[in-house]
C-alpha cells in the first residue's frame, strides 16, 4: 500500500502563488508516475500534471501550462505542485495520485489516491 497526504493548500488572491506537497509513504513509489488532480464543485475530478520517475517526464492540462510546474523529490519521496499566477477558476481540491497508468490524463488509471488539500483563489 501507499499513502499519500498532500499538504499546502488555503486562500490566496488571483495572481497569487501556492506550493502544494504530497508525501508519499508505504510500499517504493518505483516506477510510479506521480500526478496531480482537482476537483472543483459540482465537476468531475479532472488532469492538473504528472512526472514520470523515469527521466522525470512532465504534462500538463493545457490551462495550468506555464503557471504551474510539477517537481517529484524521489529520495525524499516526495512530490510538488508551484502554482504561479492562480486564477479564481484554479479553485478546487487538488488530489495527487500515485501509478502505472497508460495514459497520466486518465484518473482510473492511478492506484493510489491521497485525501485532497483545499485551494481558494479569490477574484
Amino acid at each position: 500500500q501507499v499513502q499519500l497526504v498532500e499538504s499546502g493548500g488555503g486562500l490566496v488572491q488571483a495572481g497569487g502563488s501556492l506550493r502544494l506537497s504530497c508525501a508519499a509513504s508505504g510500499r517504493t513509489l518505483s516506477p510510479a508516475t506521480l500526478a496531480w488532480f482537482r476537483q472543483a464543485p459540482g465537476k468531475e475530478r479532472e488532469f492538473v500534471g504528472a512526472v514520470t520517475r523515469i527521466g522525470g517526464h512532465t504534462f500538463y492540462t493545457d490551462s495550468v501550462k506555464g503557471r504551474f510546474t510539477i517537481s517529484r523529490d524521489n529520495a525524499r519521496n516526495m512530490l510538488y505542485l508551484q502554482m504561479n499566477s492562480l486564477k479564481p477558476e484554479d479553485t478546487a481540491v487538488y488530489y495527487c495520485a500515485a501509478g502505472r497508468p497508460r495514459i497520466v490524463a486518465v484518473r482510473n488509471d492511478y492506484d493510489y489516491w491521497g485525501q485532497g488539500t483545499q485551494v481558494t483563489v479569490s477574484s
